[in-house]
């Protein structure tokens, strides 16, 4: 029974890989003689690496393999023991298929002939119309020819544009996602211990690249030099620090149905393997945490495609996201201060803990940290453990928390909680009772108003409700406002604002009512009072900061 001819009107096969016999079966020359596939439908993906005309019984000794062998039959054994050793030699020297042209010796092909090619495996294809062997020789070689100079100028550009990132010390982020742009294939990097750090997705989402990456990777046996293997068929490559591996390099395919990798996925890979090393001896940052810092950076600032994503991968970093809660911590040693050293310390405290985290530098001086605890564990202690772990190598560090989250969607809610109590925490604030670290329940009134310092409404506030009597006192030499400020903190006690300021009753009473001609108010007032207090808490703050 006759297999289905491939689909004809192609030109060319695609580029980056030699033509194939589905590809020049497709060419119009071959097309002409109504091409009929008999065997080896299958087989139709096989590289074309010649074209060979033979009317010799034995046409096998002058193949190297790869060649699409054309015939007219002629020169056929007639017995089906010569036509199988015939089809042997064939396949045997690697063979790409064998046309046959069924004009002059056959109007169909023999049986024998048939058998042996679906035995071994050899496609076999029929022509019902003459053709142009001689043609079809000038069209495939030109096709050959012409996609292996291509090649060869596809692969000097893949070098130029390596040796450029290399030149200029690009990093390993920039590195990958060259080599995802120009494979179009989707690249990770990962470590020793199968921990993905970078993946540059090409035609899927990160979610479907890392998705269970750490049993995946385990099942592909990393090898000494660039190979296909693994049951998802990935192209992978070692690369090395300092002579010794350090990770290896990924490419995923495009399809589940086996390797449809090329030369060029090869040649990128390499390349990719030997910019890595050169930007590993440049950037000096391990690139763990590198990683950490990216994922970080991408929760606490939402910068993720989506939260599949985000969570895809942090879980091929080690961090578990299922059936965790979180929650953000940040240490702010200052803008001029260096957290490299703190940032590996909090890795070991971390690691020998048995905490898996996230640790990273989310900004200059400022690193972020994000714990992932099971449901039953308090975060406290372990916050408690990074602040002793902080202040122990930056004694004027401040650590923040935020709020405890069950979802990796929501740490970025605990980062703004963390941030905004560190944007109210001053220098020189004193800890909280029994405790290293600050947190929201911590923030009051004056340290509300610390984080708002800087905002004109706040300025305009302070200076609309105290102004003049600021400049009453500046233009008569008086203090009221420290008078006022004694009245306010004894929350309107007129006796203990008296103690408090070192006054006699009646010349409280004086000032107070000066203060209220000068400021045009009721101090008797509750809300009047509160509104001052805020102000001078405010102008107090301004005037420390």
């Amino acid at each position: 029974m006759n297999e289905q001819p491939p689909a004809t009107g192609r030109d060319s096969a695609p580029a980056g890989r030699a033509p194939t016999v589905a590809d020049v079966l497709a060419l119009p020359v071959l097309a002409a003689g109504q091409p009929q596939v008999i065997t080896g439908l299958s087989q139709l993906d096989r590289p074309v690496r010649w074209v060979h005309i033979t009317e010799l019984t034995d046409p096998a000794s002058f193949l190297k393999g790869g060649e699409l062998v054309l015939t007219t039959g002629m020169p056929l054994p007639d017995d089906a023991a010569g036509v199988r050793r015939y089809v042997d030699e064939l396949t045997d020297v690697g063979a790409a298929a064998l046309v046959i042209e069924l004009v002059r010796r056959y109007h169909r092909p023999p049986d024998a002939l048939v058998q042996a090619c679906r035995a071994r495996r050899l496609p076999l294809v029929t022509l019902a119309r003459d053709v142009n062997f001689l043609e079809v020789t000038q069209v495939v070689h030109a096709l050959i020819l012409g996609n292996q100079a291509d090649a060869m100028r596809r692969t000097q550009r893949i070098h130029e544009a390596f040796t450029a990132l290399t030149l200029r010390g690009a990093g390993p982020q920039d590195v990958v996602r060259a080599a995802a742009e120009m494979s179009g294939r989707t690249v990770v990097l990962e470590n020793l211990v199968h921990q993905a750090l970078i993946c540059e997705p090409s035609g899927s989402t990160v979610e479907d690249a890392l998705a269970g990456w750490e049993r995946r990777s385990r099942a592909a046996e990393p090898g000494d030099h660039t190979e296909v293997g693994g049951p998802e068929g990935w192209l992978t490559s070692p690369v090395s620090y300092q002579g010794e591996r350090w990770g290896r390099l990924v490419m995923l395919g495009l399809s589940a149905q086996g390797p449809d990798f090329g030369p060029e996925h090869v040649t990128v890979l390499e390349r990719t393997a030997m910019a890595l090393t050169v930007a590993r001896l440049i950037h000096a940052t391990p690139w763990e945490h590198t990683a950490h810092r990216t994922a970080l950076r991408e929760l606490a600032e939402q910068l993720h495609h989506s939260p599949e994503d985000t969570r895809a991968r942090c879980a091929a970093l080690g961090l578990p996201t299922e059936d965790s809660r979180f929650v953000a911590i940040l240490v702010d040693l200052g803008p001029q201060a260096a957290g490299g050293e703190l940032e590996a310390r909090l890795h070991r405290d971390l690691r020998s803990a048995g905490v898996a985290a996230l640790v990273g530098e989310l900004s200059p001086g400022r690193l972020g940290v994000l714990p992932a605890l099971r449901p039953a564990q308090p975060w406290r202690p372990v916050a408690e453990r990074l602040s002793r772990t902080a202040l122990s190598l930056a004694p004027g560090a401040i650590v923040s928390a935020g709020s405890e989250v069950a979802d990796l969607a929501d740490t970025a809610r605990s980062f703004r909680e963390a941030a905004r109590v560190l944007e109210a925490t001053p220098p020189g604030q004193p800890l909280p009772a029994g405790r290293s670290f600050h947190e929201l329940p911590d923030v009051g009134l004056r340290r509300l108003l610390y984080a708002l310092r800087e905002d004109t409404r706040i300025q305009d506030y302070t200076e609309r409700r105290l102004g003049r009597l600021i400049e009453h006192d500046t233009r008569h030499g008086t203090d009221l406002l420290t008078t006022l400020g004694h009245y306010l903190d004894a929350a309107g006690n007129k006796t203990a604002a008296s103690r408090r300021g070192g006054l006699s009753r009646e010349t409280m009473y004086q000032r107070l009512r000066t203060i209220e001609r000068v400021l045009g108010i009721d101090l008797e007032s509750g809300e009047r009072r509160t509104e001052l207090h805020v102000a001078l808490t405010a102008l107090r703050v301004l005037r420390t900061d």
